[in-house]
């Protein structure tokens, strides 16, 4: 790792600051702040409550050890199984408990709520600055020296602040052509919309970006050329894949090179820690430990954009929502220290800090952990949800005939695309019924990364399909899935530019996350009723 005093400090990119940013100014009551806690200083400015009127005297909880989670590749048969793997029978989990009382000896130092619950300051509590900025330096390594880092309510807040910070209504924003349906949303009252670039194996084109850039036309586009990319780069929702540090070069130089403004890259990266690793077919797939400790784990992991990062054009947003508990709403940006200022005082007068109960908790929970212990939590999380990702597609090896081939061409060349068609149940005539045998339902690529399949649908095979009853088909099979108990993302969400989009492009996004095997499995036995149903008959 290069050592700060060999990096360069980030060069000014205010320019890219919208009108809303620049005319924010310190909020007048958040500017007192920094004298609080002087020695000697009678705080008499604010209208903070005395915190012996605060009802809760400590918050304590019982935190699982770090190494709950086995890093063994293999699958439980139930969401706790891995609890009796490890302790044997029905026994309790192994846990700590954590303690956060009102009042400490030395507050700046130790997690109190007495500060906790305090009006704060955007930044959020010190001791999690501290364990956040030691991790980043870490773990993502920035490739500048005067970087920063800042908390958020999570990356639907981050982004949405960012919006705000660089973007003046009417641009558009460079984004993948199948993204967050929350990133769009969220852009949309601002007047800000996206334009979608074509993926492949790795995600984003490198090639595709360039050709738009510089063959963008301010007059047909109606807005000026994008000085802002939000990108998924590892397991993209929806589609899974997962960008190698290659293709985040060749991006990354694109945007350092294009335009007076060039482009500020928003790396949002949810599922960083759950990387996976390609699927491996259950019947040559070799159930054995990792070999790697932590540490060996993390080095494994594909670089951020943060790391090849040398002028501070890339702003990433981290969340604990998938590593921890999304309902303690917390989250932070990695930034050049001009946008962090921007986006606290975006903070300072919207989400103010994030809630001091979750903030509080999770401090304790990091600071007993240690840098060593989350680590092992975060091995350990990356094994279970590749287990829980094999056990899906095992699940729809089961129900259908797949078929694996390598992608020639479009989104998915490259990719190892498994196929899916009927499969005759044992003892099944290869009557009428099954002639649909050699005609696929859909097709999928594994992914590398995050928490879900990304089905492509071929209703080309539906009797008595007609080119542009696509997307009406997509809902209507939805429909027919919901109603039989079985809730899955329509693809329609996840577009880009739907206004624009591919009738023929039609998807359905599965999650693996949260369902018990039990329900998993039965999920899929659903799916495949209603599927084949669905195809045999004409819509």
């Amino acid at each position: 790792m290069q050592s700060s005093e060999k990096r360069q400090k980030a060069v000014d990119l205010s320019h890219h600051l919208s009108d809303v940013a620049r005319a924010r100014t310190t909020s007048p009551l958040k500017g007192l702040a920094r004298y609080f806690g002087r020695p000697g200083v009678i705080t008499l400015a604010g209208g903070t409550p005395s915190p012996d009127y605060f009802p809760f005297a400590t918050i304590s909880g019982d935190a699982l050890v770090p190494e709950s989670f086995s890093v063994t590749n293999t699958h439980s048969g139930s969401s706790l199984s891995w609890l009796w793997k490890i302790f044997g029978g029905a026994r309790k989990e192994k846990t700590n408990t954590i303690t956060i009382p009102k009042f400490t000896d030395h507050p700046q130092d130790e997690v109190n709520l007495a500060t906790a619950l305090q009006y704060g300051m955007a930044t959020g509590l010190p001791q999690l600055q501290k364990f956040i900025n030691n991790f980043v330096e870490k773990v993502y390594q920035p490739g500048y020296a005067d970087w920063t880092t800042l908390v958020q309510t999570g990356n639907t807040d981050g982004w949405s602040r960012v919006v705000n910070t660089l973007c003046n209504p009417g641009e558009a924003f460079i984004t993948e052509d199948w993204t967050y349906p929350s990133a769009l949303a969220s852009s949309q009252p601002y007047g800000v919309h996206p334009v979608g670039v074509p993926m492949d194996s790795e995600g984003m084109r490198s090639d595709e970006l360039r050709k738009l850039l510089s063959e963008w036309d301010e007059t047909a586009r109606g807005c000026k050329r994008p000085h802002v990319m939000y990108t998924i780069p590892v397991g993209q929702n929806p589609t899974g894949v997962t960008m190698g540090v290659d293709r985040k070069k060749e991006i990354y130089d694109i945007c350092v090179e294009y335009g007076k403004l060039y482009v500020i890259i928003v790396e949002d990266d949810p599922y960083y820690f759950l990387q996976m690793g390609p699927y491996v077919e259950k019947s040559e797939r070799a159930t054995q430990a990792s070999a790697l400790d932590s540490d060996e784990w993390l080095a494994g992991l594909q670089p951020t954009y943060v790391k090849l990062d040398y002028q501070g054009r890339v702003i990433r947003l981290d969340t604990f929502s998938k590593t921890i508990a999304p309902g303690s709403r917390l989250g932070f940006f990695t930034c050049n220290p001009r946008f962090a200022e921007r986006l606290e005082r975006a903070g300072e007068t919207s989400t103010q800090a994030p809630c001091g109960f979750g903030q509080s908790l999770i401090t304790q929970l990091l600071t007993t952990w240690k840098f060593e212990g989350y680590a092992r939590w975060l091995h350990g999380l990356a094994v279970q949800y590749k287990a829980r990702r094999d056990y899906l597609l095992d699940a729809l090896a089961d129900e259908f005939h797949l078929k694996a081939s390598l992608g020639a061409t479009g989104s998915w060349k490259g990719c190892t695309i498994y196929t899916a068609s009927a499969k005759p149940r044992r003892g099944a005539e290869m009557t009428e019924k099954f002639a649909l045998g050699d005609k696929p339902y859909f097709s999928v690529v594994p992914p590398s990364a995050g928490m879900f399949v990304w089905l492509k649908l071929h209703f080309e095979n539906v009797p008595g399909f007609r080119q542009g009853d696509e997307d009406t088909l997509e809902m209507k099979l939805w429909t027919q899935l919901a109603e039989a108990g079985v809730l899955i993302g329509p693809g329609r969400y996840f577009n880009s530019d739907e206004g624009n989009a591919n009738p023929a492009e039609c998807h359905f996004r599965i999650s693996f996350s949260f369902a018990t095997d039990e329900d998993l499995k039965k999920a899929v036995e659903i799916f495949g009723k209603v599927v084949r149903e669905f195809f045999e008959k004409p819509q």
